[in-house]
C-alpha cells in the first residue's frame, strides 16, 4: 500500500499476488476427455431414419394385405378364362388380352361407361353445389337453429343404406308411395299407379337424388367448418367496398376455401363413380340393364353370369377410367401445392 501527496491510501501492485492467490483456490476443470453418458444397459436406441418407417409398418402391410393383393390377383384373374366350368375344376386357363379386347369392343360397355362418367359428373356437380349452399346457410343461421340443421344432416348421412333405399323405394312406390300422392294433388294425371322404376332413366333420377340426400350432409358440414377459418374482416371489407354476396363469395370464401373445394370434389368423385350398394339395391341394375353403372355391371357379369374373368378386367377398366377422370384434380393440387 502507498500513500500520496493527499494522505489516500491506495492499493499498490504489491496486491495482486493476494488475489490471484484466492483466484486460485477455485479447482481447475479436468483437462481429461469428456465422458460421454452411456444408455442404459439392455435398452438400445434405434437409428433416427428407421424409427418412422417403423411406426407406419403395420399401415403399410395391412394396405398390402387388404388392398394390394387383390388387387394383383384381379389383374392376373383379367388374363384368365374364369367361367362355371373352370370355377368347378379348378381350371387355369391363361387367355391374355381376350377380355380385354372382347370388352373394348362391345357397345354395351361403353353405354355403360359413358353412363356412368355422366352420372358420376352430374351427381359430383349436384351435391357440391347443394352442400356448398347449406354450408353457407349454416354459416349465416343462429346457435340453436344450426343445432337443429346439423343434426338433420347427421341423421341423413348415419343412415344405413339399405334403410335410405328401402324408403326411397316406398316413397316412389307405385300404388302407395309419397310421390304419386304429390303429382295427384298438384293436379297432373296418369300419376293413379305411375311405376317411377320402369326405365332405366327415372330409375337413375330416383338413385341420383338418393346419392346426393346422402352425400349432401358430408359437404356442408366440412363447409361449415372451412368457413369457421375465414377471418370477419374480410367479409367486413367485401361489404364496405359494396360487395354483393355472390361477388363476396368468389372473392372472399372460395380463394380461402379453394383446397375444401378440391379436397371435398375428389372425395365424391371417388365415392360416386364406385357407388353399388345404392344402385343395385333400388333395382338391380334393371330394368333390362337400363340403371347399370360399371360396378354394378362388372358385379352382374361376375356373380350372375359366372364370368369371373370378364368381370375383373370390367373392373380393372374401371380402375384405369377412374385415374384418367382423376388426372386433372391430381396436376391441379400438385400444382396448388407448388403455389404454397
Amino acid at each position: 500500500m502507498t500513500v500520496d501527496s493527499q494522505g489516500t491510501a491506495t492499493a499498490g501492485p504489491q496486491d495482486a499476488p493476494g488475489r490471484a492467490a484466492r483466484k486460485s483456490q477455485t479447482p481447475p476443470p479436468p483437462s481429461g476427455p469428456k465422458e460421454v453418458p452411456q444408455p442404459p444397459r439392455g435398452r438400445r436406441s434405434l437409428p433416427g431414419g428407421l424409427l418412422p418407417y417403423l411406426l407406419v409398418a403395420p399401415a403399410l402391410l395391412s394396405m398390402a394385405v387388404l388392398l394390394l393383393y387383390p388387387l394383383i390377383r384381379n389383374v392376373m384373374l383379367s388374363f384368365q378364362q374364369l367361367n362355371r366350368k373352370e370355377f368347378i375344376t379348378r381350371e387355369t386357363v391363361w387367355i391374355g388380352f381376350d377380355n380385354y379386347t372382347d370388352l373394348l369392343g362391345d357397345s354395351h360397355f361403353w353405354s355403360v361407361a359413358v353412363r356412368s362418367v355422366v352420372f358420376t359428373g352430374v351427381n359430383v356437380a349436384l351435391i357440391m353445389v347443394i352442400g356448398t349452399g347449406i354450408g353457407l346457410l349454416l354459416n349465416r343461421l343462429g346457435k340453436k337453429m344450426r343445432l337443429v340443421l346439423s343434426l338433420a344432416l347427421m341423421f341423413a348421412w348415419a343412415m344405413p343404406i339399405v334403410a335410405s333405399v328401402t324408403v326411397f323405394r316406398w316413397l316412389f312406390d307405385e300404388q302407395f308411395g309419397v310421390a304419386n300422392w304429390v303429382m295427384r294433388t298438384l293436379g297432373f294425371s296418369g300419376y293413379e299407379q305411375h311405376n317411377w322404376l320402369e326405365t332405366g332413366f327415372s330409375t337413375l333420377v330416383i338413385i341420383l337424388l338418393l346419392l346426393v340426400w346422402g352425400s349432401v350432409p358430408f359437404v356442408a358440414l366440412n363447409m361449415y367448418a372451412g368457413l369457421t377459418t375465414v377471418g370477419s374482416e374480410l367479409y367486413e371489407a367485401a361489404k364496405m367496398d359494396g360487395a354483393s354476396g355472390w361477388r363476396t363469395f368468389w372473392a372472399v370464401v372460395f380463394p380461402n376455401l379453394k383446397s375444401f373445394f378440391m379436397i371435398t370434389t375428389f372425395l365424391e368423385i371417388i365415392w360416386i363413380f364406385k357407388a353399388f350398394a345404392q344402385v343395385y339395391a333400388m333395382n338391380a341394375g334393371g330394368p333390362d340393364r337400363g340403371s347399370e353403372t360399371l360396378p354394378v355391371y362388372a358385379y352382374i357379369e361376375g356373380v350372375g353370369q359366372f364370368h369371373y374373368g370378364v368381370a375383373a378386367a370390367i373392373s380393372i377398366l374401371t380402375i384405369v377410367m377412374l385415374v384418367a377422370v382423376m388426372s386433372f384434380y391430381f396436376r391441379l393440387i400438385l400444382k396448388q401445392e407448388e403455389e404454397l
